[in-house]
């Protein structure tokens, strides 16, 4: 009697790394904005004194940022699932 396993070794594909290193240093790159403008904010700066310079892009990263690798995660999560559901389902 012989059962069938699936491949436990599903190949890692380039898109799935892509996604998994740009969400990984979209987050890293927001924490660290959300720092620095803690930083700034103790420091002394004012509300004004973040709209000018480098500051409102800073601002901007993890507003933006976050979301996006959010999403990333998500949609890596989703193609891991059907890629190895899809290599589950073969004979």
């Amino acid at each position: 009697m012989s059962t069938h396993t699936p491949d436990p070794d599903v190949p890692v594909r380039r898109v799935d790394r892509i996604l998994a290193f740009g969400a990984l240093g979209i987050a890293a790159a927001s924490v660290v904005c959300f720092f620095a403008i803690i930083v700034g904010t103790a420091v002394g700066m004012q509300q004004e004194d973040f709209g000018g310079g480098a500051w409102p892009v800073i601002a901007a990263v993890p507003y933006w940022g976050l979301p996006l690798a959010f999403v990333m995660i998500i949609v890596l999560l989703a193609m891991s699932f059907i890629r190895k559901s899809r290599a589950a389902s073969r004979p």
